[in-house]
This record gives C-alpha cells, sequence and structure tokens, in this order.
C-alpha cells in the first residue's frame, strides 16, 4: 500500500500545478494504470522466480545427467578393457596317435608331460612342444589335471602341476590291478610370463589311448588384473 501511495505521490507531482486541480486529470484512473502497473510487476517477480526455480530443477537434472554419463563411460571403459583382453584358452592329451601307451616311469627326478593332442590353443599361450603354459597377461586362470594309469603294485599314477617349479595340486591313484584315475583342478593368479606345467613324479606312470584321450591337461583365463 505504501508503494501504492508512493506512486500515487510521484505520479501527482510529475503533473504541473495548474493541472493537479484540472477536470482533465482523472485521479481514479491514474489509480487505475498504477495498480495494473504493479499488478504487471507482481506478475513478472512471478514468472521471474518460477523461472529462477526451474533453472535449479534443470541444474539438479543436468547434475544427475552428468553423473549417469560419467557412469557409462566408466562401464563403457571396462567393458572396452574386457574385450580387448587377450582371449586364452587350451586343452591338451598326452598321445597324438590311436593305440593304448603309458609314459614311465622315470627314475631321474620330475618329468615334464608333453600333451601333444591340442583340442583348443585359443591365444597359442600353452606350447605342444614343451607342455609348458605361459601366461601372457597378469590374472586369474583355471587349470584342470584328468590322469588314467594301469593298475600296479609297485607304480602309481602321481603327476603334479607346477607354478614356476613350485608344487600346487597334484593328481593321485594307486591299486594293485585294473584301470585308476585321479582329476584336480585349482584357479591362480599368475603374472604376466608365469609358467604352468604337469610333471609326472619319479618311479610313477600315467597312460593314454590316441583316441579316447584318457589323461589331458587344460587351462584358460578366467580375467585379467
Amino acid at each position: 500500500m505504501l508503494i501504492l501511495v508512493t506512486l500515487v505521490m510521484l505520479n501527482v507531482w510529475a503533473i504541473p500545478a495548474d493541472e493537479v486541480l484540472s477536470p482533465n486529470i482523472n485521479i481514479l484512473e491514474e489509480l487505475g494504470k498504477i495498480t495494473a502497473m504493479e499488478k504487471k510487476m507482481k506478475s513478472m517477480e512471478n514468472e521471474m522466480e518460477r523461472l529462477k526455480t526451474k533453472n535449479e530443477e534443470q541444474a539438479k537434472e543436468l547434475k544427475i545427467l552428468n553423473k549417469t554419463t560419467a557412469d557409462t563411460k566408466i562401464n563403457m571403459d571396462e567393458l572396452m578393457k574386457l574385450n580387448q583382453a587377450p582371449k586364452v584358452a587350451f586343452s591338451a592329451a598326452l598321445l597324438t596317435s590311436f593305440g593304448p601307451q603309458s609314459i614311465g616311469p622315470f627314475d631321474n627326478g620330475l618329468h615334464t608331460l608333453i600333451y601333444k593332442y591340442i583340442f583348443l590353443n585359443t591365444g597359442n599361450a600353452y606350447d605342444p612342444n614343451t607342455g609348458i603354459f605361459t601366461a601372457p597377461v597378469r590374472g586369474a586362470y583355471a587349470f584342470k589335471v584328468f590322469s588314467k594309469a594301469f593298475g600296479s603294485p609297485e607304480k602309481a599314477v602321481t603327476a603334479g602341476l607346477f607354478k614356476n617349479d613350485q608344487h600346487i595340486i597334484s593328481t593321485h591313484g594307486h591299486q594293485a590291478s585294473g584301470f585308476i584315475s585321479s582329476s584336480n583342478g585349482v584357479s591362480l593368479l599368475l603374472e604376466e610370463g608365469d609358467k604352468v606345467k604337469v610333471n609326472l613324479y619319479p618311479g610313477q606312470w600315467i597312460f593314454d589311448n590316441g583316441e579316447h584321450h584318457h589323461s589331458t591337461f587344460s587351462g584358460h583365463l578366467l580375467f585379467p588384473m
């Protein structure tokens, strides 16, 4: 109301003195104009407040969108890294030729078994000439060893999985006659260049048949780290 009175006074002061009392000046009309101006200004203030609130809401939405975009980019980067990671998997059996054959026993220490029949060697990390798997990248790997042999009172089938000449697990079976078999598996954290192989223990033997593939060595990369 104070603003209205002030505007009226200003408006009146702006009118020449000789016109204030003039019948041409309509005070009510001038007051109406001022009231309309006040309403318009109030409407503008309300609109500015609405726009301010809307801008704040849009700023919040933009912040959320930026975070979502950043999270999506991180996920995409992780997926790209996984997609770019080398694909490593191998599986091999001892013999490439048909017919049963026993390997061993050897009495001069551990004997590295060379699994020559290749089922799969994606990434070429397994060397069928040496029987050694070499990790191409740092990561978690899974390995399985299946071993079979003739039963014998003197000999068993004992083959161990070794990481860089460190014993990790073994397959072992012993009985006087018939066939015996054993299997084992393990997951390992390997550094790039680490070597994994299967060694036959001294005085033991292992059997395979190039047709049925009884004794095998397999492994694959679970995920890089």
